[in-house]
């Protein structure tokens, strides 16, 4: 693997921008200095792809160092700055496969271009403006969406919408650092007599502005791992039943014998675009083996980090379920009468499994929002948004004790500064870098 903090930032490099193996078509991307002159060693085009403008696109035949074929390829041109990566961009649109699109990669390395890093592309604009960091991160998140919420919240990164809430945070926060540290040019006696109680005020206000913006990264992972509906209730309430009526398949053993189920089963289903992670658990019960007793106290457990209950009654059973759980009663051919919503999933499968989604539907409304907006992506993001918001909040505690604080809530706030300045990547290191685009795709 290329050491790319060593590199020359310019250097050409290319890599296959889609997914390797069986397809229809390949994409390879090659962006740096020289990649015009590589390509058009590489074509024999009538008018060579040196000469051609930006936006355009050519039909042209890919020829090895022999001159035989390697393969016809549509070229698209790309100029600096107008690019993804901020460099002179050719991309090459290949047959599929596992040998054409590695023989082109094989023939663009022996003209002068090196195998991308994993992120390259993207660290790439990231260092030429195109991107800022959490623009950056939002395109890894986007790859990996799971669903289409996850999808919808990863693109509205990608478009600036985090970006813009932490920049103007920073800026607030960069103005009153300046304030606070002119202040250590006054001599004693000499500062401003309401300025200690109107900064305290902003810092406070910026402080609640950083708490909200904490607060979405719970939101978000929802979005992206899902939402976990644990499955609970006393033994032979049905459980493992409704959880193989909602997968759609048998994937859990459903016996008429008590204490069947003796530990959790995940499984993810997507509903109205976000993943549910159901969760099968062990019947509530005083058990009589230790296995089954040890699956009784993850049940409990699994309840206590639930974000939706999904709580089963059996007709005919007397049961106090979870405060706050969706309550379900089952077995309805068994007892008619039953309070809504009952379901029978021998009898009426269908409308059991409609009944279900319902329910699970208020669920989405309260543990998850509706519309994408700015929020945290990462560990990465929260511990750098923590560390400023515990920052202002000290800047205020010791602004709060008049002209004997200011000298220590002016670090205060440079370190909030700082954190932010990292987040956005106003400031970097090359370690930071590495850690984020390590973890990215080849081609992207």
């Amino acid at each position: 693997m290329p050491d790319i903090a060593r590199q020359p930032s310019g250097e050409p490099i290319a890599a296959l921008a889609t997914a390797s193996g069986l397809g229809g078509v390949a994409l390879i991307r090659l962006s740096g200095d020289g990649v015009y002159a590589i390509a058009d060693r590489l074509t024999a085009l009538r008018v060579p792809p040196s000469r051609r403008p930006a936006g355009t696109f050519a039909y042209a035949t890919l020829r090895d160092a022999e001159g035989d074929v390697l393969d016809d390829a549509l070229i698209l041109f790309f100029r600096a700055p107008h690019s993804y990566t901020g460099e002179d961009t050719i991309e090459l649109c290949v047959h599929g496969g596992s040998i054409i699109p590695q023989r082109v990669l094989e023939r663009l390395w022996q003209l002068g271009a090196r195998p991308a890093a994993p992120g390259e592309f993207t660290r790439r604009a990231f260092l030429n403006g195109r991107l800022d960091l959490t623009q950056a991160e939002a395109v890894a998140d986007l790859v990996a969406a799971r669903s289409p919420r996850a999808e919808r919240a990863a693109r509205a990164n990608l478009q600036g919408r985090l970006g813009q809430k932490l920049d103007a945070l920073y800026a607030q926060v960069l103005a009153a650092s300046s304030e606070t540290e002119h202040l250590l040019d006054f001599d004693e006696g000499e500062l401003p007599g309401d300025f200690f109680a109107e900064t305290c005020r902003r810092l406070e206000e910026l402080a609640r502005e950083a708490q909200a913006l904490l607060a979405t990264w719970r939101e978000n992972k929802r979005l992206r791992d899902g939402i976990r509906v644990v499955i609970a209730g006393k033994p032979n309430a049905g459980k493992s039943s409704l959880l193989n009526l909602l997968l759609g398949y048998r994937r859990a053993i459903v016996s008429d014998e008590p204490g069947t189920t003796r530990d959790s089963l995940d499984e993810t289903i997507l509903l109205d675009g976000l993943p549910l992670c159901l969760t099968d658990t062990a019947g509530l019960r005083d058990a009589p083996g230790a296995v089954e007793r040890e699956g009784v106290e993850r049940t409990r457990d699994l309840l206590a980090q639930a974000d939706a209950v999904l709580y089963l009654i059996a007709a005919g059973d007397e049961d106090v379920p979870p405060k706050g759980a969706l309550v379900l009663h089952t077995k309805a051919d068994l007892a008619p009468g039953l309070p809504a919503p009952a379901i029978s999933v021998k009898k009426d499968p269908e409308a059991a499994r409609e009944t279900v989604l319902g329910l699970l539907r208020e669920a989405l409304q309260t543990a998850a929002g509706e519309t994408p907006h700015a929020m945290l992506a990462n560990e990465r993001q929260v511990a750098g948004l923590q560390a400023a918001e515990t920052a202002l909040c000290a800047a205020a505690q010791e602004l709060r004790l008049g002209d004997v604080g200011y000298v220590t809530a002016a670090q205060q706030l440079r370190a909030a500064a700082e954190a932010l300045a990292e987040l956005l990547g106003r400031t970097w290191s090359e370690d930071l870098l590495d850690r984020i685009f390590s973890s990215f795709c080849v081609g992207k």
